[in-house]
C-alpha cells in the first residue's frame, strides 16, 4: 500500500479545529507511527473532476448511524477478535482497549456534528467548509491529487470512480477518512467518516447524509460601529 506524496501546498487561512476537539485528540495521542491507507492509484483521474459537489447542503437526521449502535457494534468486534486471539494463544480482552475506544468514538462523533456543509469546487480544487470546524480542501493539478498542510497533519485526496476521498494523517498514529458519494439527480450528498488509531484495535465508522438546499441571501446587512455598536439595514450600510 502506497503514500500519496506529491507536492506540498499550505493553506493557512482555515479555521481551527475546536477546542473540545483537540482535547480529544489529546486523548487519543499515542507513541505509534503512522500508516498510510489510500492507494496510489486514487490519486489520478483524466479528463474533468468525477463528479461535482458544489452546493450547500442540510443534514438529514432522519438518515444516518446512532453513534451508541456504532460503539456497540465496535465493542462485539472487539471482543470477537479477543476470543480468536485467546484461541490462537493471544492475549485477553484488556480494559485499556475499551478505553482507546471510547475518545475514538467521540471523536468520530465531534467531527461529525455538523447540520450544515457548503462545498466550493473548480476546474483544480474542492473546498468543504464544515459550520464551526476546520475546512475540508482538496487540490488536482494535471490530474494529480496534491498533499496539503493543516494546522494539525498532512491532507490527502483521491477519487474512487465518482467517490472524493479524503484522508487526514494526524501525529500519533491518528487518522480520519471521509469518503463523499453524490446522488445521480444531485439532490442528495452521502458522508462516511471513518476514525482511526494507532492505540485502537478497531475503528469507528460513521455515515451521515445531507439534502441539497439554496441558501437565502439575508434580507438585512450590519455592520459594527463604536457610536451606535450593531446597525442593520435592507441596503447598503456605511459605517
Amino acid at each position: 500500500m502506497a503514500t500519496l506524496t506529491s507536492t506540498t501546498c499550505t493553506r493557512s487561512d482555515r479555521s481551527a479545529p475546536t477546542p473540545l476537539v483537540a482535547i480529544v485528540l489529546l486523548l487519543l495521542a499515542g507513541c505509534a507511527t503512522e500508516k498510510p491507507v489510500l492507494l496510489e492509484n486514487v490519486r489520478y483521474f483524466d479528463g474533468p473532476m468525477p463528479a461535482d459537489f458544489s452546493g450547500s447542503w442540510a443534514r438529514d437526521y432522519a438518515r444516518g448511524d446512532d453513534i451508541n449502535q456504532v460503539v456497540r457494534d465496535a465493542w462485539f468486534e472487539l471482543s470477537r477478535r479477543t476470543r480468536a486471539d485467546l484461541r490462537s494463544g493471544g492475549g485477553a480482552l484488556a480494559d485499556r482497549d475499551m478505553a482507546y475506544l471510547m475518545p475514538l468514538a467521540r471523536l468520530a462523533e465531534l467531527i461529525t456534528r455538523q447540520d450544515e456543509l457548503t462545498i466550493s469546487q473548480t476546474d483544480t480544487e474542492i473546498l468543504v467548509e464544515r459550520r464551526d470546524d476546520f475546512a475540508l480542501f482538496c487540490a488536482f493539478y494535471d490530474g494529480v491529487a496534491q498533499t496539503t498542510d493543516n494546522l494539525f497533519g498532512k491532507e490527502s485526496c483521491g477519487w474512487d470512480q465518482d467517490r472524493l476521498i479524503n484522508y487526514l494523517e494526524l501525529p500519533d498514529g491518528l487518522r480520519v477518512l471521509h469518503r463523499f458519494t453524490i446522488s445521480a439527480d444531485r439532490k442528495q450528498l452521502r458522508v462516511v467518516t471513518t476514525v482511526s488509531s494507532d492505540t485502537s484495535k478497531v475503528p469507528i465508522t460513521l455515515e451521515r447524509y445531507f439534502w441539497r438546499f439554496e441558501k437565502i441571501a439575508p434580507k438585512y446587512k450590519c455592520i459594527e460601529t463604536l457610536s451606535m455598536k450593531r446597525v442593520c439595514s435592507t441596503g447598503e450600510v456605511s459605517p
